[in-house]
């Protein structure tokens, strides 16, 4: 007889946002960030936020059985971006470079070179990525930096041309250690320019830039600090095997080029692939960010309390419908934000060559859409935190200003989904709908339907706009279409969102899990159909009637959602003790501004009264005060109160399997 207990409503859910594989793929991530030296920090200055984070990346490297699998493994990537994300964003930078950008080209390119990686493996030479430069960001295949073999030394020379040209914000400064960097340059042979390559340059020692090589620090950026330069070279000579060679191109024996590749454009594409997993881990990021800030703006509202309708009566600001009706619809997206990630990883891993292409450009598509909506739901929930959601020591703000670096990251969200739109434009074929008239909005299988509707109708437009353009202005006639085009791009992103909600519900059995998911998929879905109303009643698609009564139905499904917002927060599977990192996240939450000097503590010794007090951030979000001087402010009634409180919470506490700190890290290999 199998005893083991069927999996529970959250159970299920969990699995709905990480995959049946949550323990596996995110169980290292996750219980690496509860240990210690992943604990908030206390303040600090951002050079010494830098060089925590690097000091973290080489915790992190220590505990990885091997740096090289990560970089190999899309998933492990970005699971890491999923959960360290929000902890330590600029971590999260270095790492993302260091494994993926630098480390992932190495592995790539010319699988049988030898090449010694030990120093990057083992961190003794901390890896970076120059691509972009001042003058060339998204259109980065028109990049002036060259690199023109040197047939007498057998070996490249790269050189900056002008100050355009200077590599724009890689993290190059020796802070962190030495760097090595994958450097994107012209390569030139005999006078002939064969395109974008990337070579592999040292960059700097423990103090200072390499000789040929220049750094400069930029500006300061919002957002947790990185050591983002300006980097240049002048006449820097690395000797041939520096170069990245594969398919793409190569220099033989003879000091000839060779490519397999005839198109400049395609050699380009084929030596920054590694940009795709960069995307991945974006939305990763983002996703990874949104969830932990929904969390603690659902716990915060839970823990606020404010007067109720009685004067003598307190209830929690959640209980409001202007509050909570905004976090119910944030958690709805932040579900179809996990699904669709999840979808356009699946996608792109299993795709066939023949569909490589459409699998990289819903990548692009979802890493845009995701971002952009991690924004909005971040900004939603920093404001229904109010000032306290202002306050560094509660996370907000780090998180908001890592996510728009994100929204430019591995690609500008505008520039990518216009892409995507023009791609889009030209090959995609007119779809058939199977049911050109309204039906019943209660059936999710419509609601479905209306998404591909609102893709359609938009790309419809775009031809249209186009068509009806003078000929012979190409310029033109993309700008009569573009607004129109993109809308159809953000449609795209929403129906696939939906159907990935579609599949998910298909595959939980029938129960409570069930039911949260279809309520939450139906409160997304009515959501984007109430914005596109106008257009879908115009074609036919919904009667004037139901256009009416949408508004209603949308709340009625935020009444239902709402309703189970913080328990699906649990769903989230973010440990207590990194919750507890967020002061706002806990009920004691205003211990934290606490005076132990203060003229509402009694019994206290005279000798400390009248001293200046200064307010004192907690450490890793506890309060370190004398337990006499905890007892004395709770009283005894307080004290009877924390008895039974924490026998309640011991008791569930045993109920639950625990993460232990020791297992927190592997031991390295």
């Amino acid at each position: 007889m199998n005893d083991a207990a069927p999996p529970s409503t959250n159970d299920l859910l969990t699995a709905v946002l990480f995959g049946p594989n949550f323990r596996r793929e995110h169980g290292f991530w996750r219980r690496l960030l509860t240990t210690e030296p992943f604990r908030r920090p206390d303040g600090g200055t951002p050079d010494e936020r830098l060089a925590l984070s690097y000091h973290r990346l080489r915790i992190l490297n220590n505990a990885l059985d091997s740096g090289a699998r990560l970089a190999a493994d899309p998933r492990a990537l970005a699971a890491l971006h999923e959960w360290l994300g929000p902890v330590d964003p600029a971590l999260t930078t270095v790492a993302g470079i260091h494994y993926n950008l630098f480390l992932g080209s190495l592995l790539d390119h010319e699988a049988g070179t030898l090449r010694d990686l030990s120093d990057f493996l083992a961190l003794r030479r901390v890896g970076t990525f120059l691509c972009t430069e001042v003058a060339h960001g998204n259109d980065a295949a028109a990049i002036e930096t060259t690199a023109t073999y040197d047939r007498e030394r057998d070996g490249f020379v790269l050189h900056t041309p002008h100050a355009g040209a200077q590599k724009f914000m890689p993290n190059t400064s020796p802070a962190g250690g030495p760097k090595s960097g994958v450097v994107a340059a012209r390569l030139l042979v005999d006078g002939a320019d064969h395109g974008v390559f990337l070579f592999l340059v040292p960059l700097t020692d423990a103090h200072r830039a390499l000789p040929g090589v220049r750094v400069r620090r930029l500006p300061a950026r919002m957002g947790s600090p990185v050591d983002h330069c300006l980097t240049s070279f002048d006449r820097r000579f690395v000797p041939r095997d520096a170069l990245l060679a594969g398919q793409q191109g190569r220099i033989g024996d003879d000091g000839r080029f060779r490519s397999e590749v005839p198109n400049r454009r395609r050699r380009f594409l084929a030596s920054i692939g590694r940009v795709t997993p960069g995307k991945l881990s974006m939305s990763a990021c983002a996703v990874g960010s949104a969830r932990v800030t929904l969390a603690i703006a659902v716990r915060y509202a839970g823990h606020r309390m404010i007067s109720g309708s009685r004067a003598a009566r307190r209830i929690p600001v959640y209980a409001h419908r202007t509050h909570h009706g905004p976090l119910a619809g944030a958690m709805a997206t932040v579900y179809a934000m996990s699904l669709l990630h999840r979808r356009a990883l699946d996608r792109w891993e299993s795709a066939p060559e023949s569909d490589r292409d459409e699998a990289e450009r819903l990548v692009a598509v979802a890493k845009g859409w995701i971002t952009w909506q991690a924004r909005a739901v971040i900004v939603e929930c920093r404001e229904r935190c109010g000032a306290q959601g202002l306050l560094e020591n509660n996370g907000m703000t780090e998180l908001f200003t890592g996510i728009e670096g994100a929204i430019t990251a591995e690609g500008d969200n505008l520039a990518v989904h216009a892409k995507a739109a023009a791609e889009m434009l030209f090959s995609a074929a007119v779809r058939e709908s199977a049911s050109e008239g309204p039906g019943d909005t209660d059936d999710p299988a419509f609601l479905g339907g209306l998404f591909a509707a609102v893709e359609d109708l938009w790309f419809a437009r775009a031809r249209e706009r186009m068509a009806a353009s003078p000929p012979g202005d190409p310029l033109g006639r993309w700008n009569a279409a573009s607004s129109a085009a993109l809308r159809g791009v953000e449609a795209h992103a929403y129906r696939q969102a939906d159907e990935a909600y579609a599949e998910a519900v298909a595959a939980l059995p029938d129960g409570a899990a069930r039911e949260r998911l279809t309520e939450l998929r139906r409160l997304f879905a009515l959501r984007w159909i109430a914005r596109n109303s106008g257009d879908l009643l115009a074609s036919g698609r919904l009667t004037a009637d139901q256009v009416t009564f949408l508004s209603d139905a949308v709340e009625d499904a935020v009444a239902v959602v709402a309703e189970h917002t913080p328990a699906l927060v649990e769903s989230f599977a973010l440990p207590e003790r990194l919750m507890s990192d967020w002061p706002i996240a806990g009920p004691g939450y205003a211990d934290v501004y606490d005076d132990p000097e203060g003229s509402w503590h009694r019994g206290r010794r005279a000798g400390i009264r009248g001293r200046a007090a200064e307010f004192r951030r907690p450490v890793c979000g506890s309060r370190r005060r004398p337990l006499r001087e905890k007892v004395a402010a709770l009283g005894t009634r307080g004290v009877l109160l924390a008895y039974w409180g924490t026998t309640s919470v011991l008791s569930r506490w045993f109920e639950k399997p625990q993460v232990s700190v020791d297992e927190s890290v592997h031991p390295k290999a």
